[in-house]
Formats: structure tokens, C-alpha cells, sequence
């Protein structure tokens, strides 16, 4: 049970950053970026346009949600 569990969280990520590396691309950004953990938060708020500073906002528990969804949604 715990191999089928370790094989689908291995497609989920494997999905994830595909995804991201491919968003990063559409938006002339190096596609490498998206499987360096705090860089890619980096480039997202640059691809939205919003402030680098936020960057702390995702740091602090709860809050990351709400800057999380305003990043995406921008």
C-alpha cells in the first residue's frame, strides 16, 4: 500500500512542476526555475506583478493561503 501511495505522490509532483515549468516558459522565464523552492515563489510574483516583498507574506502561516490565491488569480 505504501509503494502505491509513494507512486502517485511521485506523478503529483512530477505534474506540478511540469506545470509550472511550462507557465514560466509561456512567460519567458527560465523553465528551470520551477523546481528551485523559493526562487519559483520569486517568479511567480514577478510573472503577476506584484512586489517581491510578499515574498515574507508566504512565509508567515495562514496568510500564505490568501497571497497564494492573489498571486495565482492575478
Amino acid at each position: 500500500m505504501g509503494v502505491v501511495v509513494a507512486i502517485v505522490e511521485l506523478a503529483i509532483a512530477v505534474l506540478m512542476i511540469a506545470s509550472i515549468w511550462k507557465v514560466f516558459s509561456k512567460a519567458n522565464e527560465p523553465g528551470w526555475a520551477a523546481i528551485i523552492p523559493i526562487y519559483n515563489s520569486i517568479v511567480m510574483l514577478k510573472i503577476a506583478g506584484k512586489p517581491i516583498w510578499w515574498i515574507v507574506l508566504m512565509i508567515i502561516p495562514l496568510v500564505n493561503f490568501v497571497v497564494g490565491i492573489l498571486v495565482m488569480v492575478s
